[in-house]
């Protein structure tokens, strides 16, 4: 009879013991990582990570991080039109801008071969020219294949000669209205040559290292703003958006973005 009890209690313990050893594995395991603190503009989603502490039990990190997603959706845009996930979506960590720390920056991600960005161009062209101070517009060349990279070589290079505002929309229609798809190093020379670009200068601009490094950093912010397709716009690093995504085509997009840089604006 002894020896029936002691099995059942041998097997007791040795679970008890195997119990108390993965927690305690765990529990180092916890205590020797470090918090994952989202870079960027400090939000009250940042404030709330920062204060994370080293060994939080699983119970209060799993209610900081329901405070956190909480606090994020306080902090976003709501209106009777328009709401966060639905109309557009907030990027986490919130990405730097190259715009002054002063201004709200509003980049558009697009391709010229694109005919949904052709659509589009015009109504940026005209809110555009109206742009108070406090906003700063930005083009971005999607990159992610040899096509598009070629025709973001030919913006970075209109830009690097001082001519992007002269032979942006001309490039659009070359591509759009003349079916001249400028998909040759070769094709871009010839129509940058009706631009009083010489071959030279041309070549000069298209391989340059500034050219090079631009096409890199558009590589790179694709990639932070998890760019799937275009037009894109990113208002201020902070929320994404696209006429699919805003609902109502682009007039109601061009609504969005402005009630998005009024938030900014005012400090939300």
């Amino acid at each position: 009879m002894t020896s029936g009890k002691l099995v059942p209690r041998v097997i007791t313990i040795a679970l008890a013991a195997i119990v108390l050893l993965v927690g305690w594995q765990l529990g180092s395991r916890w205590e020797t990582a470090e918090p994952v603190i989202s870079e960027g503009v400090a939000t009250p989603a940042n404030q709330l990570a920062s204060q994370l502490q080293v060994g939080t039990d699983f119970a209060e990190v799993a209610a900081q991080q329901e405070r956190i997603i909480l606090a994020q959706n306080d902090a976003a845009l709501t209106s009777d039109q328009f709401q966060l996930g639905a109309h557009y979506d907030r990027l986490s960590p919130v990405q730097p801008t190259s715009s002054n720390p002063d201004q709200i920056e509003v980049a558009e991600i697009f391709w010229y071969g694109c005919p949904h960005c052709y659509t589009f161009d015009p109504y940026l062209e005209s809110w555009k020219t109206n742009l108070p101070g406090n906003v700063n517009f930005v083009r971005i060349p999607a990159v992610w294949n040899p096509l598009l990279q070629l025709h973001a070589r030919a913006f970075y290079t209109a830009e690097a000669l001082g001519k992007s505002e002269e032979m942006h929309v001309p490039i659009f229609r070359e591509i759009h209205i003349n079916r001249n798809f400028l998909d040759t190093e070769q094709s871009l020379q010839t129509f940058f040559g009706q631009f009083d670009v010489s071959s030279e200068e041309f070549s000069n601009a298209f391989n340059s290292f500034s050219v090079h490094t631009k096409l890199q950093r558009a590589n790179e912010l694709s990639r932070r703003y998890r760019i799937s397709s275009v037009p894109t716009v990113i208002v201020n690093g902070k929320y994404s958006t696209s006429s699919t995504k805003a609902g109502g085509g682009y007039e109601t997009l061009m609504d969005l973005i402005d009630e998005l840089i009024a938030s900014e604006a005012a400090g939300n």
